[in-house]
């Protein structure tokens, strides 16, 4: 079963901007009670699109550069990049199925 790969500010280009699929990159801190609300979704749905979308995990706290680059305010936030671009976000704690909603426009 595939889980969110963890991605820092030095890798967050090679896996997610240059990434063949489209990617979900999930904005977090080990403090955030939403986040924690919101992580068994986006496990789930990593397993779920295994080889069609590729799920990334960010811890803001440790990676500061790439949050600030994107205007991350508050957390969890969860943006939805292809071919390298911001398609889509969603932020604060929401239903999985607004989660899956987001990522059939993608594909």
């Amino acid at each position: 079963m595939a889980k969110p790969i963890e991605v820092t500010d030095s890798s967050f280009e090679k896996e997610i901007l240059q990434s063949d699929l489209p990617a979900i990159v999930d904005f977090w801190a080990v403090w955030c009670g939403p986040c924690k609300i919101i992580a068994p979704y986006l496990e789930q749905l990593a397993g779920e699109y295994e080889g069609k979308v590729k799920i990334a995990k960010m811890d803001v706290d440790n990676n500061p550069q790439t949050p600030t680059k994107y205007g991350i305010r508050s957390i969890p936030t969860v943006i939805f990049f292809k071919n390298g671009k911001v398609v889509d976000q969603i932020i604060g704690a929401q239903p999985k199925a607004n989660f899956q909603e987001k990522i059939k426009k993608l594909l």
